[in-house]
């Protein structure tokens, strides 16, 4: 009984750190955003057409950038227990970590437009949207709680 504790306990500290990242890292909040816009639209509309293969390659590019950004966020943590005062391997390794996710998230936008690019879910989402104005002015809202999250998050005990 004691290994399934052992078990739960490893999942609990990863969503602690997964909580950690989104509540200290606008970046990861921008990321989380986008995502959720993204799979809304994919999963509540019916406008793009997507084939298993293409929902799992926007899935690994998706979750490719989250977990890059939770690297980073583990690597600048440790260079800064590691060491009080900035050197330069410090920031070298600060910088490599957020170069990996720049990269990361590069690449998964240029898989989502080759994916994506359907001009026929455009012009379906653009008619909808024109055609059904408190939907487009919600939908215009949403960007305001959005925009809070990214920019203040959740409050936090700051360490």
């Amino acid at each position: 009984m004691e290994h399934y504790s052992k078990l739960f306990k490893s999942f609990f500290y990863a969503f602690r750190g997964i909580l950690y990242t989104i509540k200290t890292e606008r970046n990861m909040r921008i990321h989380i955003t986008c995502l959720v816009y993204m799979f809304s639209i994919l999963l509540l509309t019916d406008w793009f057409t997507l084939t298993r293969a293409e929902w799992a390659i926007l899935v690994i590019a998706s979750g490719s950038v989250i977990a890059s950004e939770i690297i980073n966020t583990a690597i600048e943590n440790a260079v800064n227990l590691a060491s009080e005062e900035k050197t330069e391997y410090g920031k070298i390794a600060k910088d490599a970590a957020a170069g990996a996710v720049l990269i990361f998230a590069i690449f998964a936008v240029i898989t989502g437009i080759i994916i994506l690019f359907q001009p026929p879910a455009f012009k379906a989402m653009f008619e909808y949207f024109c055609g059904n104005i408190p939907m487009l002015i919600l939908f215009a809202l949403s960007i305001i709680p959005a925009t809070l999250f990214i920019f203040f998050g959740f409050p936090h005990k700051k360490r």
